[in-house]
């Protein structure tokens, strides 16, 4: 996997993320440094560690299914990005604490960032059938994610909802094409 798709993939996969950090700093009075790291490291933690989980998972049964793995990274991306496509288009409202302020209480942040991260374990098992060299990869999308969120949590004090939605269909148009373009080159078309 060449770099320049690694990136494209480690976007489309922060996009639900972001969104969720969009969320983040809509709901926050005043936005610190420290707050929007945590979400930073919350989100661009279980990026990275979603697909480690997934190769691992991915490794054990590689060599059973090499013969079909492109159409499974296929199926897969192709099934995620509609549902970030599906999700963007339907409005989502942010939770807050009693003041009306976003919590970043342990619970709450865990529960988001796995839920903005099952999808990049699915991207782990297909990394497991292309042979991606997995811990560059994670890394990768670790860092691209924590950087994403930590922009969304000030884009979302300072423009508001506006991008939101838009920033989650882009995120699941990306992973829809990626999973065609890996489906071409596997087939010989690319």
């Amino acid at each position: 996997m060449s770099l320049f798709t690694l990136f494209i993939l480690a976007v489309g996969l922060s996009m639900d993320a972001f969104a969720v950090a969009v969320c983040k700093g809509l709901a926050m009075k005043k936005i610190t440094a420290g707050k929007a790291v945590t979400v930073g490291l919350w989100f661009g933690g279980f990026q990275a560690g979603m697909p480690l989980a997934g190769y691992l998972l991915g490794i054990q049964f590689r060599n059973a299914i090499t013969a079909i793995d492109h159409w499974i990274a296929f199926i897969l991306l192709g099934i995620i990005g509609i549902n970030m496509v599906r999700e963007a288009l339907q409005e989502e409202e942010e939770e807050t604490d009693m003041e009306g302020e976003a919590s970043l209480e342990i619970k709450e942040m865990f529960l988001l960032a796995v839920a903005t991260s099952i999808d990049a374990l699915a991207i782990g098992i297909t990394f497991a059938f292309l042979d991606v060299e997995i811990v560059p990869a994670v890394a990768f999308i670790g860092i691209i994610t924590f950087a994403l969120s930590v922009t969304g949590v000030k884009a979302g004090n300072i423009f508001g909802e506006k991008y939101q939605a838009r920033a989650e269909l882009a995120g699941g148009v990306i992973l829809i094409f990626l999973g065609f373009k890996i489906l071409l080159e596997h087939l010989g078309i690319l």
